[in-house]
Order: structure tokens, then sequence, then C-alpha cells
């Protein structure tokens, strides 16, 4: 057997042996998603901490409403003719309507749920590839517990937000690519990715590294498979309200220069939190040592290897890439540790304990969800009194608002209070809005960039984190605004009545 026909039988699509084998491991995969259901229960309110959750609904309940998607925004003052690229509609739609009916426990049990199969994906891939039970469940129970980032909140990657519609879908290209088998649904899924989330762009580094790895292979037959899925995704892009306009929502997007100020975007290094993100560092560099260590090995995909160390390097670069090295790593990661393992874990018994504690797993589901649901709400950093205080004393006028407060504010007020920026960033708002409000969001007070900003927007009252001080001082101490409001997270400046527009 020469090195290329032993290369290309490694891995899932040439280890047909494994699937009646496969079809006996029901409890790796009870054990896996009733614990992490488990403990993405218990973690139930931070799922929710996303601040722009608040404008997803709303959205959700405007289109809802209008029965089409907008292309204008109708809450903020300082659009100009911006068009708005709403990348997520779908999300949106879908989020509203579990809203409606079932409250936020129902959002957060849909984003438990996608939790679960991407658990269950990684299982299954893992499984396939030839690894064992318990080297499995290590393997995805570490990926799957490291993979939402939960010491970057709010900027999680399984929370109430589109995010986990890429994060799921993410999983699936991958493990059907790995099949090889049903590459000729891969267009019909990217027709939801499209709609649900704009990291749909992923999809093609994915089918990218198996098409490239299938060409070097010289394997016609699985190379014009990737090829046809790859065309067929291109295709399915266009399949959305925007049309070809969301390519000009993902650039909007990736690039822009307002990521410098957006955590997710920034580099590894940029987010990192002792001791929290602790054990991420020791799975990647324990990553890294088995990979070295097992550099000649045939046995684990290349495909997968190749994603993995692509997402490692690109997570070090921005932290938003470090969920998918997790995810892409427990298949290599699986296969490693199956061989340090002894081999008696394979064994009945193990399986047998598994099951047991899995179906304990499930017994502690519907406890753990009773013991969250009444915690389940929005951030508190712009509460229901602070809303209506809002809409009782400056609707219709103009709010310079802090980014963060922005998605609660929209979700809060439904336009009555006109706002001025929130996380859409530069899928909503111009370019010349941004870089100035980008100024104002220093600890220090630049007066200049204040006082142009409150003069070009005609700024009536300044919305703003209570603990901002030194705003307090520039404000009221030095220009003779009031602090009209003060409540739990926010304070609110009002304008005297001399220097209003």
């Amino acid at each position: 057997m020469d090195v290329r026909e032993n290369w290309s039988r490694s891995g899932i699509g040439g280890a047909p042996a494994s699937i009646g084998r496969r079809l006996h491991d029901y409890e790796v995969y009870l054990f896996l998603i009733a614990f992490l259901g488990v403990f993405y229960l218990s973690n139930g309110p931070l799922l929710l901490g996303h601040y722009d959750l608040g404008w997803h609904l709303a959205a959700g309940d405007l289109i809802r409403e209008r029965g089409e998607v907008p292309f204008q925004d109708p809450w903020a003052f300082t659009l100009a003719d911006k068009r708005w690229y709403n990348l997520s509609w779908l999300w949106d739609v879908m989020a509203s309507m579990l809203y409606q009916h079932a409250g936020f426990a129902g959002i957060v049990l849909m984003v438990v749920a996608s939790g679960a199969i991407i658990a269950g994906y990684l299982a299954f891939c893992g499984l396939s590839s030839g690894a064992s039970a318990p080297a499995v469940c290590i393997a995805v129970f570490a990926a799957c517990l490291l993979y939402p980032c939960y010491e970057a909140s709010p900027n999680m990657y399984l929370a109430a937000s589109p995010n986990i519609a890429t994060m799921l879908f993410a999983v699936v290209f991958y493990g059907e690519c790995l099949r090889r088998r049903a590459w000729y649904l891969l267009p019909l899924m990217m027709v939801l990715w499209v709609n649900l989330h704009g990291g749909f762009m992923l999809a093609f580094p994915v089918i990218g590294v198996f098409c490239g790895v299938a060409l070097l292979r010289r394997d016609w037959a699985n190379f014009r498979h990737y090829v046809l899925a790859g065309a067929g995704c291109f295709a399915a892009i266009f399949v959305n309200p925007l049309g070809w306009h969301v390519y000009d929502g993902v650039t909007a997007t990736l690039g822009h220069f307002v990521q410098a100020d957006i955590g997710e975007w920034r580099s590894y290094s940029q987010n990192v939190q002792i001791p929290g993100s602790i054990p991420g560092i020791v799975y990647a560099l324990t990553f890294v040592a088995l990979e070295l260590w097992y550099r000649n090995t045939a046995r684990v995909p290349l495909e997968a290897r190749l994603l993995a160390w692509l997402f490692l390097a690109l997570g070090l670069y921005q932290f938003r890439y470090a969920a998918f090295f997790f995810i892409f790593s427990s298949v290599p990661m699986a296969l490693h540790i199956d061989r340090l393992l002894p081999k008696g874990l394979a064994g009945f018994d193990v399986q047998r304990a598994m099951l047991a504690a899995g179906v304990v797993g499930v017994l502690l589901l519907p406890l753990t969800f009773v013991h969250v649901r009444l915690a389940l709400a929005l951030p508190d950093m712009l509460s229901e009194e602070d809303a209506n205080y809002l809409k009782a004393h400056v609707s219709r006028a103009h709010v310079l608002n802090h980014w963060n407060i922005g998605g609660l504010l929209i979700f809060r007020t439904h336009g009555s209070v006109p706002l001025f920026v929130d996380g859409r960033a530069a899928t909503a708002y111009p370019d010349d809005l941004l870089h100035d409000y980008l100024k104002l969001v220093r600890w220090e007070i630049d007066a200049a960039s204040w006082d142009k900003v409150i003069s070009k927007y005609r700024i009536d009252a300044v919305l703003w984190v209570r603990g901002h001080e030194q705003l307090r001082q520039f404000l009221v101490g030095e220009r003779g605004w009031k602090e009209d409001y003060t409540g739990a997270h926010v304070s609110l400046y009002a304008r005297p009545p001399a220097a209003s527009r």
C-alpha cells in the first residue's frame, strides 16, 4: 500500500467498518447532550446577556408586522440615507415568535438545543473517525465547554444571538464534508444559513479545505463533489431579501474600522481573562503538543487537522475565530487522546457507566430549567423602569446613547425614543457617524469631540453608563447640563434649556 492510498483511507470517508459499532454508542450521545445541556441551562441568564438581543427581537417584531424585511432603520435619528443590511432577519423572526409564545425561556431552550445538536454532531464525527467512546467524550465535552467563550461575555458563541446559527451550520458542513456523502445537501442548507447570519461565508473555507485536500490526493470524485457543493453554495447566497446586496452587508462588517473597538474582533491576547482563560489556553497547548508528537500519523483526517490549525491561527489574530478552533480540533483531539488512554476504558463497563450517568443528566435537565427560569431576562443595563422614564421625558428627542445600551433601548421603546447608535454598527450607520461616536468612548473626556458631536447632531440628552464620572464632571460641571435621571446602571443628562436647539 503506497502513501497516497493509505492517506486517502484515513478519516470518516474511508472507515465504513465503524458504522455498525457507531450505532451502539448511543450512551455517548446521551451523556454528552444531557450534561452539556445541564451546563448550558445553568448558565441560561448569561446566554441572554448579548447586548444585541434587544434589537434582534424588535427587528423580528417589525418584520412580522410589516410582512417584509425593511431596508431602512425606523428607530435611529442618525441614519441619513444609509441602507440597513439585516443579515440575520430570519433568526430575528424566529426569536420574535419564540419570545411571543414562550418568553425568554423559549429562546434559551432554542439556544441549548442548538448546543446539543453541535455536541451530538461532533460526537458522531469523533466516533465515525474510529476514536473510542471515552476519548470522544473527553474531547467533545472539552470543546463544547470552551467554544462558547464565557470569559468574553457578552460576545459568546453559544448565546441568544444569530452567532449560534453560524456555529451550528459550520459544524454541520464540517461533518457532512467528513462523511463525503450528503454534499448535495449543502447548498440547501446554505439557503437557510445565509438568511440566519452573516457568518455564512465560513462555509467556503470549510469546503475549500476539503476540496484542496481531494485535489492533492487526486481524488477526482470527491474533488468534483466539493466543487459542485461550493458552486451550489455560492448560488444559494443570493436566495435572500437583499439579493446580491448581501455582499455589501458582509463587507460592511469584515475589515471595517469599527472592529478595532469591538472585543470579539480583537486579538486573543486582548481578550485573555485570568484565571478564566486558563482552561482554553491549556487545551490549545495540549492540542499543539499532541499534534507535533503524532505529526506523522495518518489516522487523523488531514482536513480536520488543517481546519484546526487554520482557526487556531485565526483565533489568535481575532478572538471570535477561537471558538471554531475548539470545534474543528475535537476530532484530532479525540484520536490523539484515544492513543493515550488504557485500552480497558473502551470496554462495556465504561459505556454502561456513561449510560447511567447520562440518564441522571436527563433527569437533571427539567430540574435545572425550573431552577433558572425565573432568572431568564435581558441584561438589566437598561431596565423597564429606565425605559418608562425615557418615554415620558425624552420621547422624540435626540438622545446620544452609549453603544451597549442601544439594542435594549430599541427593544424597550420600539423607536419612541430615537437612538444615536447600537451594535448593528456599519450594517446600519454611516461611517462618518461611527467615526464621530468612537471618539467619545474613552475614559478620559475629549471636550472638543464631545462638543462637536453634541452640536453636529443637535443632541438634547445623553444616556450613558452611570459610572463614567469624568463625563458627569464634563457635562454637569463644565457645560451646565443636568443629571436628570439616574438608574441602576445608566444616567441621563439633559441639555440646559438656554442651549437647546
